[in-house]
């Protein structure tokens, strides 16, 4: 958990945030991570899942505070959870494309469904984190409007 905190004290200072800010999506992130760990080591479900409960999470937690202190959404929220994103299935994605590349038409079926699980993974990742961001800044725009 730790080691998200870096990341997320990283990413924030990367776009900008000011200094005194970034404890609060410190502690939003390290918990995200420990939420998405749960649920993949300790519930046994899929990495896309962890990310959709985490994320979830990160924008039930950070929406209001964005609303009541002004702040900009996008910079608590994503910064909390930008190292969720899923680099190592990308990878993996991309390697396989390569040595498919060099391969060429020999080459065995197992590296195609290595890639397509890889790529397909990665997208539902991406996918859950965007849901899960969203969906309640969404909901509290609708039913609990700013003053």
């Amino acid at each position: 958990m730790i080691a998200a905190g870096c990341a997320v004290a990283s990413f924030g200072t990367f776009f900008s945030m000011p200094w005194r800010l970034l404890p609060f999506p410190i502690a939003v992130g390290m918990l995200a991570h420990a939420v998405r760990w749960a649920v993949i080591s300790v519930a046994g479900g899929s990495a896309p899942a962890g990310a959709l409960v985490a994320c979830t999470l990160v924008g039930i937690l950070t929406t209001p505070v964005a609303d009541r202190r002004h702040l900009p959404f996008a910079a608590l929220a994503f910064s909390a959870v930008v190292s969720l994103m899923p680099g190592f299935f990308l990878f993996n994605a991309a390697t396989g494309l390569v040595e498919l590349l060099s391969i060429g038409p020999s080459a065995p079926p197992a590296l195609l469904t290595g890639i397509v699980a890889s790529g397909t993974t990665a997208f539902l990742i991406v996918m859950a984190m965007t849901f899960g961001l969203i969906l309640p800044r969404m909901l509290y725009e609708r039913f609990l409007p700013s003053v």
